[in-house]
């Protein structure tokens, strides 16, 4: 019962906020803005988002392959058409189940390529790791090109007691485990400890792995693909292809937290563009328009490529 009141408030938390989040913003609107939003997401240009989607695809057929380096060290060699539908199915989990996506990249590869589990996921959160990393590059660079409009902004999005809030109970948490794994001497432990030995081999198969450059070159290349991405669908709008470098960088980090929130950004995403966006002078409007269109087409070729794949993935494997 537990275990199901947990699940239903991780899903159903998210999306009730997202979803108070547009009855917010849209309730705010006047009926003239709420028609000229509508023209601006209407007359946008699409073949420049379907560019914008194609570029966002090819990133992930760029980490599935990046996925290789890393599981190669543990002796593993998967095929890239399970990578990449492994990867299009996380995407597609991400959006009704937050933060499964990468359980169920596990997953795939388990069943599919006789990879256990455990070390695979290993190698995700190594991945994960490396990203975080592009991520904090990407934020001391918004940092440094608007360092006083991008801090009063985050402080106006998300109070201090909650970064407090959370600092303090993941402290916690960490004490509370070590503290178990110490001294605890039931066979969940062990099992625990088993566990972690073979995802303490995933996360450094990154020091093991023969092809570190281009490891690092395939990471480089997946994060300039996200931002030239972003920066391709801001030119879909008249009102947002002059925009400057700075702006998308900063938009485009700010865009990049708002996954966390929410079911894939459901609902924050495109608040935040719009709220940070009206910093550089962008209609409130056109900053919605822009949110939303980015969003959407985003979510759907995930849909589209996620379910795809998990039609397919069955259908590719069955002479295996």
């Amino acid at each position: 019962m537990k275990k199901s009141l947990t699940k239903i408030l991780k899903i159903g938390v998210p999306l009730a906020l997202g979803s108070f989040l547009i009855w917010y913003i849209y309730n705010k609107f006047t009926p003239s803005q709420l028609e000229e939003l509508s023209g601006y997401i209407k007359n946008a240009n699409y073949w420049i988002v379907g560019l914008s989607v194609g570029l966002n695809l090819l990133s992930h057929l760029a980490r599935a392959h990046r996925w290789s380096f890393m599981l190669a060290p543990l002796g593993y060699k998967p095929r890239l058409a399970n990578n990449f539908m492994a990867v299009s199915i996380a995407y597609l989990m991400n959006i009704f189940i937050p933060k499964s996506g990468e359980v169920s990249r596990g997953i795939v590869l388990d069943k599919y390529e006789k990879i256990p589990f455990s070390a695979g996921f290993g190698t995700i959160i190594s991945e994960r790791i490396v990203d975080l990393i592009f991520l904090v590059g990407f934020i001391l660079i918004a940092l440094a090109l608007k360092f006083d409009i991008l801090y009063d902004y985050l402080l106006d999005s998300i109070p201090s007691n909650i970064i407090y809030g959370v600092c303090i109970g993941f402290v916690g948490l960490i004490l509370l485990v070590y503290v178990f794994l110490k001294f605890s001497t039931s066979t969940a432990n062990s099992k625990i400890k088993s566990f972690l030995l073979d995802l303490k081999d995933g996360i450094l198969s990154i020091v093991t792995m023969k092809k570190k450059r281009q490891f690092i070159g395939y990471s480089f290349f997946i994060w300039g693909l996200y931002l030239l991405s972003f920066y391709t669908a801001t030119q879909a709008l008249p009102e947002t292809a002059n925009i400057g470098l700075g702006t998308v960088i900063i938009a485009f980090v700010v865009g990049s937290f708002t996954f966390a929130f929410t079911n894939s950004g459901f609902g924050t995403y495109p608040a935040a563009m719009a709220g940070v966006l009206v910093l550089f002078k962008v209609p409130f409007t056109v900053g919605t328009a822009f949110g939303w269109i980015i969003w959407t087409s985003g979510i759907a070729s995930i849909i589209v490529i996620g379910v795809g794949s998990l039609l397919f993935l069955p259908v590719y494997n069955k002479n295996k």
